[in-house]
């Protein structure tokens, strides 16, 4: 066979080995999309449905559709508002129910504050739960800090409208946590009717409630117990189950706690609460980076997000970092390459825009903020960190220049510009790293007694291949 068709064959053969692998990458992307979306389903639907009412569409015959979603974690709690049947046949039934219905107003507004959703009341009956429709990791505590301030509020009310021996209304709550599922009702507004064995339980716990007692499941209190003071109550029989272990909530632990008041949650408890809240947070950008990096992001992608995250934990636990500043870090590991979404170029500003949109409605205060979108911008190469914290985050983020697989992750990088037309050969790329690697230093005690030796492996290693 001639030169020129050898050299023709092996040209075709190279496309067509091309063109498969290209094939099998797409497949790869698209079975990555489909488990996404597999994944997210459940919790798609229930923000859409929450938004978008008139997706429930009338039957025929005139009757509202309802349609059903299984929320694996959620926090019911049951009030008994009761006093009425105390109350002495003399007394004026409308001004008593207009008393009940300002009590309920104002229980409305405590689960409002804490994104609980309101399920129904029946006569002096409040039912609500959390963790629907959005579901999230801290509504066990959301549900029962709300139980709290519904009984501060009973109290406070009945101290301001009568005296101490002539109290009108008492309290009792029961709360337990489980999987339930909600039906889906209504056009203009949605509701939610909750059904299941949590339900039922929560409403048993309340039933063997006393006079101002809050109660709560094992369940519950394994979820809770970091935040509450919590004593054993006792026993609950559940029939064809072993018994139900209840415990009785007093207050917020102590140091957790405005003046040790038991009610209201000082800067310990909001930070405490925000690192387990930043596991919602967390889910939510890790999604937003799934869907909309651009595909030639090999290196800026979820996993390198991931190991940020971590690393930055482990470095600032390592340093001597306080609970809030670990949030801080963690919080500004998880935006800091979220801009990619945006624009490659300046990411870091763009992920500053993000943070400052979106922290907000996690109660993140200004300051908090501030300091995290320094962080972000901290990132920005060439490093020049000016405090502990952005030290930490420096060294994270370019972690890899000492992990023993620096070589292939660096290739990923190399891939990531040269699909943007920004690098040239991976020798001139070989090249650049030796000369960055050799002038970078980690800032951190912690980052170079772990790094600073294989990165000067991994200098040598790249020398070997660089051709002149």
């Amino acid at each position: 066979m001639p030169v020129t068709n050898i050299e023709e064959l092996v040209k075709r053969i190279a496309r067509l080995a091309k063109q498969n692998q290209d094939l099998e990458d797409n497949i790869k992307n698209l079975e990555k999309m489909n488990e996404k979306l597999v994944r997210d389903y459940e919790r798609i639907r229930a923000l859409y449905e929450k938004a978008a009412p008139d997706t429930l569409k009338e039957r025929p015959d005139g009757e509202k559709r309802e349609r059903s979603i299984k929320f694996n974690m959620a926090t019911v709690l049951f009030s008994d508002i009761y006093g009425l049947s105390r109350m002495s046949e003399g007394m004026d039934s409308s001004v008593i129910m207009d008393e009940l219905d300002d009590i309920f107003v104002e229980f409305e507004s405590i689960v409002t504050k804490y994104k609980i959703e309101k399920i129904k009341t029946i006569g002096d009956t409040y039912m609500c739960a959390g963790g629907i429709p959005v579901k999230n990791i801290t509504n066990p505590i959301d549900v029962v800090m709300a139980s709290l301030e519904m009984r501060n509020f009973l109290e406070k009310h009945e101290i301001n409208r009568r005296n101490k021996n002539d109290r009108r209304w008492e309290l009792k709550i029961g709360i337990h946590s489980g999987p339930v599922t909600a039906a889906i009702s209504g056009r203009k507004k949605i509701n939610y009717d909750i059904k299941g064995d949590t339900v039922n339980t929560a409403s048993r716990i309340e039933a063997i409630s006393e006079n101002g007692s809050i109660l709560i499941s094992v369940m519950t209190y394994e979820l809770v117990k970091e935040f509450f003071d919590c004593e054993y109550f006792g026993k609950l029989p559940v029939k064809y189950k072993d018994d139900l272990q209840i415990y009785k909530v007093k207050g917020l632990r102590s140091g957790f706690s405005v003046n040790n008041d038991g009610v209201n949650p000082n800067e310990s408890f909001r930070i405490k609460f925000g690192l387990i809240q930043f596991t919602d947070i967390q889910e939510i950008i890790l999604d937003k980076l799934e869907m909309d990096l651009p595909g030639y992001l090999f290196y800026h992608n979820v996993k390198h997000t991931v190991d940020v995250v971590t690393e930055v934990e482990l470095i600032g636990w390592a340093e001597g970092c306080s609970d809030e500043e670990i949030l801080l870090l963690k919080t500004a590991g998880l935006f800091h390459d979220v801009g990619h979404v945006i624009a490659y170029d300046n990411h870091e500003f763009h992920g500053t825009q993000i943070a400052r949109e979106m922290l907000p409605l996690f109660n993140y205060t200004t300051d908090q903020i501030e300091r995290i979108c320094s962080l972000i911008m901290s990132t920005k190469l060439p490093p020049r960190p000016t405090n502990l914290l952005e030290n930490i985050m420096c060294d994270a983020d370019l972690d890899y220049l000492g992990r023993s697989d620096f070589i292939p992750v660096s290739n990923t990088l190399y891939e990531e510009l040269k699909a943007q037309n920004k690098m040239g050969s991976l020798n001139d790329w070989n090249k650049i790293q030796v000369k960055f690697i050799s002038g970078h230093q980690y800032f951190t005690k912690t980052a170079r007694g772990l790094r600073e030796v294989n990165k000067k492996l991994q200098i040598e290693r790249i020398q070997s291949l660089i051709t002149e």
